[in-house]
């Protein structure tokens, strides 16, 4: 039987506990006041989302012929991989934050992969989870199978509200339990496991799941894709931990979309937009873990004023005065200055790429596969 944690219980309720719309009396048709400006935020959003796809291939390619060099032995010199593959491995970069507040140390091996996780955090506490909707690969992946799906079908389908709760849940047990095993690590662990033959060559142990992918790994990822055409976000929406782990973070952000009950003619086109099937037009802030920042709702509501992205009232006397809004500009300015600010300081102070000596790669790359993931109790990992 399914039984809710507490952490997704609190999530389910802020996706409910919001400010709710003045009651109205008669319900009647409202005039429609048609917005004057040009709503270009899915093109700049898009674009963004395209360039992080295309620098994670680029990335991706170079990583594979640096691991090919070392197994076919005509690498002549042994260079650095590049570290920006490391955003594929958040277990890792969630160990060596936890390594990081334990000890103020940067981990000398994967460092990368803990500063993509602080940018994205970081993100995800001022912006929603724009990381989710505006650079994410599998996100953004998941976006245009979705897509297909209602080219081929006319529509996407939406599992039973019911059946939907629990399947939510599912990505927060997941991140229970990463958490769970990773909290009982003490620093000297982490240390250990980061520092053995598996989390030397855990990046090239990714690679090689994708590259020999097996029988069972191969009905799976059908699955998930199969199910991504028919259902929006399949991935993200029940199965993603680090999605999970940034909706979190997200319930600090200031940022909400706000909806106007006067000017809004109550057409729910912002609903049926939503890719988290959020009700926004039945809401006046959207204060869910599950809101990803994606403004499609904006973008795509045609009554002037009636919903925007909103910094909040802070107090009762600023109440009877409009929320300061935030323009769509602001929002992709801001996932560009924390990404880029991050990553440059990282690389700026040398602090991004992993203290790995070349003939560790030598030995390690080639024999990949063979190297064991470490267990608790181990020797080559003391507490």
């Amino acid at each position: 039987m399914y039984t809710q944690t507490p952490a997704f219980q609190e999530v389910i309720e802020n996706e409910h506990a919001v400010t709710p719309a003045p009651a109205k009396a008669v319900k009647a048709k409202k005039k429609l006041v048609r917005r004057g400006d040009r709503d270009n935020s899915q093109l700049v959003r898009r674009s963004y989302q395209a360039a992080f796809l295309l620098l994670n291939a680029w990335l991706g390619g170079i990583f594979y012929f640096w691991v090919r060099g070392l197994e076919t032995g005509t690498a002549a010199t042994v260079a650095d991989p590049p570290a920006g593959v490391e955003g594929w491995l958040p277990i890792a970069g969630l160990m060596n934050l936890k390594y990081f507040v334990l000890t103020g140390h940067v981990p000398a091996i994967h460092p990368a992969a803990m500063f993509l996780l602080i940018t994205f955090l970081a993100m995800s506490v001022l912006l929603r989870k724009a990381f989710c909707s505006w650079l994410c690969p599998i996100g953004t992946i998941s976006e245009y199978l979705a897509l297909l799906g209602k080219k081929l079908f006319g529509r996407n389908f939406r599992i039973w509200r019911w059946l939907d709760i629990p399947l939510r849940g599912l990505k927060y047990l997941l991140l229970g339990f990463f958490v769970w095993a990773i909290s009982s690590m003490s620093a000297t662990a982490i240390a250990s496991f980061m520092q053995s033959d598996y989390g030397v060559v855990a990046g090239v142990k990714m690679l090689n799941f994708f590259r020999f992918l097996g029988e069972t790994g191969l009905i799976v990822l059908g699955f998930l894709v199969l199910a991504s055409v028919f259902v929006q976000n399949f991935w993200c929406r029940y199965l993603c931990p680090y999605g999970a782990l940034l909706g979190f973070a997200s319930l600090l952000s200031p940022l909400r979309i706000r909806r106007e009950p006067e000017p809004c003619i109550d057409c729910a086109k912002c609903a049926k937009v939503c890719p988290s099937n959020l009700p926004v037009d039945q809401l006046v802030t959207i204060k869910s873990a599950e809101c990803t920042g994606c403004l499609e709702c904006v973008a795509i509501c045609p009554a002037e004023g009636a919903l925007h992205l909103a910094l909040p009232k802070i107090s009762k006397i600023s109440s009877s005065k409009p929320p300061r809004r935030i323009p769509a500009w602001a929002m992709a300015a801001g996932v560009a200055v924390l990404f880029f600010g991050i990553v440059g300081y990282a690389k700026g102070v040398g602090l991004w790429d992993s203290h790995i000596p070349a003939a560790a790669y030598r030995q390690l790359v080639p024999h990949a596969n063979a190297a064991r993931h470490p267990m608790p109790g181990d020797s080559e990992i003391s507490r």
